[in-house]
């Protein structure tokens, strides 16, 4: 059993960064094949928003492109995503994944970041 939880999030003024935090319990999260970072805003799907997978490679949507950092803290067993430049329409849930295998992957409960303009 793995368990995930995600910090870091709050109330954060527009242009401003916040820092957010996938913790592990149960399994070294270095060596899940991939961790991904989700969001949803009200009344949205569920969207994408960056992944690093184990050999280290990175993505991000086109909506956070050049204001996201994705990365490991090997230290708190962590995947921490930081973003710049918030926008009003950063606001949302955001989650994390992490997949071992097609049929072993866990989800975090989410964390809130609201950003006031």
């Amino acid at each position: 059993q793995v368990q995930l939880v995600e910090s870091g999030g709050g109330l954060v003024q527009a242009g401003g960064s916040v820092t957010l935090s996938c913790a592990a319990v149960g399994a070294r999260i270095a060596t899940a094949a991939v961790v991904a970072w989700y969001r949803q805003a009200p009344g949205k799907q569920r969207e994408w928003v960056a992944s690093l997978t184990r050999g280290g490679e990175r993505n991000s949507a086109d909506s956070v492109n050049g204001r996201l950092t994705i990365s490991r803290d090997a230290a708190q067993n962590a995947v921490l995503l930081q973003i710049d430049s918030l926008k009003a329409e950063d606001t949302a849930v955001y989650f994390c994944n992490a997949q071992w295998s097609a049929d072993y992957d866990w989800w975090g409960q989410g964390t809130q970041v609201t950003v006031s303009s």
